[in-house]
C-alpha cells in the first residue's frame, strides 16, 4: 500500500501536486467547443462578453470554494463540501434527513459531469465520419459515437485504473496535441490579420433585442449554459482528497486553469467572429473552427484542426470522467449512496463509480443530440453551484464551524458574494436555462433532467435503509488536524 494512501478500506490516495491536478483540469477550456454556435445564435457577437463574464463569475464562486477545499481537506470538490456541512450526526428519526439536501447537491454535480462523456463522445463520432468518408459507408454517426464511445472509456478505464497520476500524464499527452494547437489557432487569425474587428463590432447584438422580459430569461438561460463550460475549472477542486499538499496545491490549480479558461474562452470566440462574422458562424454551429482552420491554413490545416478537435475530446472526457467518480465516490462514502459504489482498488482509484458512469453514458449517446444532453446536464450544474455557495455561507455563519482551519481565505465579506451569486444561480439561472430549453429543443431535455435528479430520492432512502448510521471512512485524527467533516457533532 501507497504509503500516501489513507488508512482504512477504499480511500483514494494523495498522490498528485498543483501541476497534475491543472493539467487533469486542462480538458475545460476545450468544453467552449459544443457552444462556439450556440451563444453568437441567441446574442451574436456579445456571445464574446459572455464568456469573459461567466469565467469571472467562475473566479468569484471558486474563491469560495478554494477556501472550502483547504477547509475540508478530504473532501472531494462542490460533492464533499455540501455534505459535510449540511449534514448532522445528532438526528432523531429513521433517516437523518440533514443528509438529503447535501447529497442531492452532489447528485447534481454527478449529473452535470457525467454527460460530458456521452456529449463528446457523439461530437467524435461526427468528426470521424466527416473525416473518414469510408467509415460514413459503413456506419451511421450514431453507430460511430457509440464505437467511439466504447473504445475511450475503456482506454481511459485502463489507463485510470493505476491511479490520477497515470491520468496526470495522459493529460500531459492530450494538451500537447489539443491545447497547444488550438492556441495556434486561436492566435494565428489575429497575427496574419484574418480577423476583421467589423464582424465583431458590427454585430453585437441580434437585431430585435429588448430588455423585456423574454429577454431577460434567455439571457439568463444563456448564463446557465455558459457557465457549464467557463465556470466549470472547479473540478481542479475535486481532486482535494489526491493532492499532497491540499492547502496550497488547491488553489493553485484552480487559478491557474481559472486564468488560462479566461484567455481561451473569450479569445477563441472572439477569432471565430473575427473570421466567419455572426452569420459564418451560424452556418457552421458545430464546429466553426474547421472553417477557421481552412480559411488560416488551407485544407491542411482543417485536417489538423479535426485531428486536434478529437485528442481535445478525449481530453475532456478524461477531465469529466475523473469528476464525476469522485463525486460518486464521495456520495458512497457519505452514506449517501449505497456503500458498494464508494469502492477503490488498491491504488486508490473509484472503479465502481467509473465502470457505472460508462455504461450510463452509452446509454446516453443514443439520445444522438450534444445539444439536448447539454441542455439537461447544465439544470444539474446549477443547482449543485447554487446549493455549494449556499454551503460556503452556512460555513462561514455557524458557530460550529468557528474553528476551522482556513490555510486559504477568500477575501473579508466573501460569505455575501456566494450569497449573491448562490441566489444568481438558484433560482435565476435555473428559470432562465428551463425556458430557453423550452424555446430551442422543447421540454425533453428539461424532463430528463428532473427524472434523473428526483430518482436520487428513492435511491437515497434505499440506502438510509440499508444502514442507519452515517457510513463514512474518514479517518480519526487529532483534533487540531481535523476538518468539520471529522467532529463527532455536526449542526442539524
Amino acid at each position: 500500500m501507497s504509503e500516501n494512501r489513507l488508512d482504512g478500506a477504499d480511500h483514494l490516495a494523495r498522490s498528485i501536486d498543483w501541476k497534475q491536478g491543472l493539467a487533469i483540469a486542462l480538458g475545460v477550456p476545450l468544453l467552449i467547443l459544443p457552444s462556439l454556435g450556440y451563444l453568437p445564435m441567441y446574442l451574436s457577437a456579445a456571445a464574446i462578453l459572455i464568456w469573459g463574464l461567466s469565467v469571472i463569475q467562475g473566479f468569484f464562486q471558486n474563491a469560495a470554494y478554494a477556501e472550502m477545499a483547504t477547509a475540508f481537506p478530504k473532501a472531494s470538490g462542490l460533492p464533499g463540501f455540501a455534505q459535510h456541512v449540511f449534514r448532522s450526526e445528532n438526528y432523531r428519526g429513521k433517516y437523518d434527513k440533514s443528509k438529503l439536501l447535501g447529497g442531492f447537491s452532489a447528485w447534481s454535480y454527478w449529473f452535470a459531469w457525467t454527460p460530458v462523456l456521452a456529449i463528446f463522445s457523439i461530437l467524435v463520432g461526427s468528426y470521424l465520419h466527416g473525416l473518414f468518408p469510408a467509415l460514413g459507408e459503413l456506419f451511421t454517426e450514431n453507430q460511430l459515437a457509440l464505437m467511439a464511445g466504447l473504445v475511450v472509456f475503456t482506454g481511459l478505464f485502463t489507463v485510470n485504473w493505476f491511479g490520477l497520476k497515470d491520468g496526470a500524464i495522459l493529460g500531459y499527452i492530450l494538451g500537447a496535441f489539443s491545447v497547444i494547437p488550438l492556441i495556434v489557432l486561436t492566435v494565428a487569425p489575429f497575427a496574419t490579420g484574418h480577423v476583421d474587428l467589423v464582424n465583431i463590432t458590427g454585430s453585437w447584438l441580434p437585431q430585435g433585442w429588448a430588455w423585456d422580459m423574454h429577454h431577460i430569461l434567455i439571457l439568463l438561460g444563456i448564463f446557465a449554459i455558459a457557465q457549464w463550460s467557463a465556470c466549470a475549472w472547479e473540478t481542479a477542486a475535486i481532486y482535494g482528497p489526491e493532492y499532497k499538499n491540499p492547502a496550497k496545491d488547491v488553489s493553485r490549480a484552480l487559478f491557474a486553469c481559472g486564468t488560462i479558461c479566461f484567455f481561451s474562452f473569450v479569445l477563441v470566440q472572439a477569432a471565430v467572429i473575427g473570421v466567419l462574422g455572426v452569420e459564418g458562424v451560424l452556418d457552421q454551429p458545430v464546429s466553426p473552427l474547421i472553417p477557421v482552420a481552412q480559411a488560416v491554413f488551407g485544407q491542411a490545416g482543417s485536417m489538423i484542426t479535426i485531428i486536434m478537435l478529437i485528442a481535445a475530446m478525449v481530453l475532456i472526457i478524461q477531465t469529466a470522467y475523473l469528476g464525476s467518480s469522485r463525486a460518486m465516490h464521495s456520495m458512497a462514502t457519505e452514506g449517501n449512496l449505497p456503500k458498494s459504489l464508494g469502492r477503490t482498488n488498491r491504488h486508490g482509484t473509484p472503479f465502481v463509480a467509473m465502470l457505472i458512469i460508462a455504461a450510463f453514458n452509452l446509454v446516453l449517446i443514443l439520445m444522438g443530440s450534444p445539444a439536448a444532453i447539454v441542455a439537461a446536464s447544465a439544470i444539474g450544474y446549477t443547482c449543485a453551484n447554487g446549493i455549494s455557495l449556499f454551503a460556503y455561507v452556512r460555513a462561514k455563519k455557524h458557530p460550529a464551524f468557528a474553528s476551522l482551519e482556513r490555510p486559504f481565505k477568500a477575501p473579508k465579506g466573501w460569505k455575501n458574494v456566494a450569497m449573491l451569486f448562490g441566489l444568481f444561480n438558484l433560482p435565476l439561472c435555473l428559470i432562465g436555462v428551463v425556458y430557453l430549453n423550452s424555446l430551442e429543443i422543447g421540454w425533453t431535455p428539461t424532463w430528463v433532467a428532473f427524472i434523473v435528479l428526483a430518482s436520487y430520492i428513492p435511491i437515497w432512502l434505499y440506502t438510509q435503509r440499508r444502514s442507519k448510521t452515517p457510513i463514512s471512512s474518514l479517518p480519526s485524527a487529532p483534533a487540531s488536524e481535523r476538518g468539520a467533516e471529522d467532529l463527532d457533532v455536526l449542526p442539524a
